[in-house]
């Protein structure tokens, strides 16, 4: 699949990022794209104007115009499970019809969204309230896309807020939920339960839990729960009214799932007029995934620059770096969109694949990581490509000289990544420190920087609403990008099912209830070990 590109990243010899610029002064307009009010800037990367046709070839070898389309108009490509992959109906707020076995869903979607924004509005203006009065909390109760993404939407647009105050619990770890639920007050706290089934193991063990701290605490969870779901008669079981219930299709993947009821808790937090705008910027990036040409397109370059890096240059990981204190949590949550959906050994059609499909995603905010593993993404033998990240502007302009620092600090570490370090200005440096002979050869090798380590940077005026939408939009698009190119199913998930299945078989056992006999020695090692030291 990669003949041509293998071809030419073998030719590539010892050149040099940098040499790039030299011999291309317009390089950088060359080779970055617009979309909206971003820039996506990949020029500091190997590809040159042959690796990125030989790229975009493979867009058009896989289909991937065809697939697009398929995707957005409710054709069932997630073909191991039989169903559509519509999250890009959720946020459709001007589009048409969008269809799924001959029938538009889009009207239910808007209902569902208008039910929402009653409910959020009713919530936030005290018209619903708990026990103890208006509510001054809500407590998400989810994990894995139930979570990860309105626990970072939330975080991501903390200037918005103006909602009661938004906290999150996933972990079964009866620590994550103990620690959430103490000082808050069990009469004026709001809990959501995210579950689709409404049987997630983790997630209604931590909504036990919470319900029998609020009725413990004098609340009322006939008022004080809601719950996203499609199971109506579980949530009606568990004691939660119908109109506090907000379900979803079948057709939408829980990592994929922010757009619609699983963002309830964000809609809380910042409103439904700023939610409707975290909407149209993930709208607008999917008009112009769908309009842009290949090489114009940033969700297809963004893919395809991280095929070259994965697939082509052998790069076993992607470093995901925002300079934005409020995307601490995005690493994370790119990390799950990204390796849950293309960690697959198995191509679609079910034979095994020749090579990795998805790489390893990582990492943490600007300029806290420079302090921790940069270390290792300077000098390191392995190469870490970096996809940096950058507002223009923070919201706080009493405070853009931190602002002005972080930016300073952003674009030096890609600049630093790229130029690096020769031998011979690392002697410079030690000899005016006063080395000489052997010792000044061996101090000048320990800051010696290799350079010509590939970076992306996506830039942006402020972080909004809408451009927080365009990001994560973006990034679901690069994902389905790489996992058509590479040929595999990105929306089924069969890699979870296993363990929690054995976890399922192992409760009687870790409980005491049933021997250990059938189960491998380490295990029942394990166990034993776990029952001795329980009492105590």
């Amino acid at each position: 699949m990669f003949h041509d590109l293998n071809a030419l990243h073998a030719g590539l010899g010892g050149r040099r990022i940098v040499d790039l610029f030299a011999g291309d002064p317009d390089r950088a307009a060359g080779f970055s794209v617009r979309a909206g009010e971003m820039l996506l800037d990949y020029s500091k990367t190997q590809v040159d104007a042959e690796v990125r046709t030989a790229l975009v070839a493979l867009c058009d070898r896989a289909g991937l115009a065809a697939r697009r389309d398929a995707m957005f108009s409710g054709a069932p490509i997630n073909e191991t499970e039989g169903r559509a992959v519509l999250h890009t109906a959720l946020r459709n707020l001007d589009g048409g019809p969008v269809r799924v076995d001959g029938a538009d869903v889009m009207p239910e979607v808007r209902a569902t969204l208008d039910r929402m924004r009653e409910f959020a509005g009713a919530v936030r203006s005290g018209r619903i309230a708990g026990a103890g009065g208006g509510f001054t909390d809500v407590v998400n109760i989810g994990i894995g896309g139930s979570d990860l993404g309105p626990a970072m939407a939330v975080l991501a647009l903390a200037p918005y807020h103006d909602g009661p105050r938004c906290h999150f619990v996933s972990n079964v770890d009866g620590a994550h939920v103990a620690d959430t639920l103490r000082g808050l007050d069990p009469a004026r706290t709001l809990v959501i339960v995210a579950s689709k089934t409404f049987t997630t193991i983790e997630t209604m063990t931590n909504a036990r839990t919470a319900r029998d701290w609020m009725v413990a605490g004098g609340g009322d969870p006939a008022r004080q729960f809601a719950a996203v779901s499609t199971a109506e008669d579980r949530t009606a079981e568990f004691g939660i009214p119908s109109g506090h219930v907000f379900g979803f299709a079948d057709w939408v993947g829980g990592r994929y799932s922010m757009w619609g009821p699983i963002g309830l808790s964000l809609m809380l937090a910042v409103g439904p007029e700023d939610f409707d705008a975290f909407l149209r910027g993930g709208q607008e990036m999917d008009l112009h995934f769908k309009t842009a040409p290949w090489a114009q397109n940033m969700p297809v370059m963004l893919a395809l620059v991280g095929i070259w890096h994965h697939q082509v240059c052998g790069y076993p990981s992607r470093a995901v770096l925002p300079y934005d204190q409020r995307l601490a949590r995005l690493p994370a949550y790119f990390q799950q969109l990204e390796m849950e959906s293309n960690g697959k050994s198995v191509a679609m059609d079910g034979t095994l694949l020749a090579q990795a499909a998805g790489p390893i995603v990582w990492g943490e905010p600007g300029t806290n990581g420079q302090h921790a593993f940069y270390q290792l993404i300077h000098q390191g033998k392995q190469v870490v490509p970096c996809e940096f990240m950058l507002a223009a502007r923070g919201h706080e302009p009493e405070l853009a000289h931190h602002h002005r620092l972080l930016v300073a600090n952003c674009l030096a570490q890609s600049e630093a990544l790229m130029r690096g370090r020769p031998l011979e200005a690392a002697r410079r440096i030690v000899s005016d420190k006063g080395f000489e002979g052997a010792e000044l050869e061996r101090q000048a090798r320990h800051r010696v920087f290799e350079g010509n380590r590939p970076s992306t940077t996506l830039v942006y005026p402020k972080l909004t609403p809408g451009v927080l939408g365009a990001i994560i939009a973006l990034y679901e698009h690069r994902v389905f990008v790489e996992g058509v190119i590479m040929g595999i199913n990105s929306f089924d998930q069969w890699g979870v099912e296993l363990g929690k299945e054995l976890a399922t078989s192992l409760g009687p056992i870790v409980d005491g209830s049933e021997g250990a006999e059938g189960k491998d020695g380490s295990t029942a090692a394990l166990v034993d070990f776990v029952h001795r030291n329980a009492g105590g």
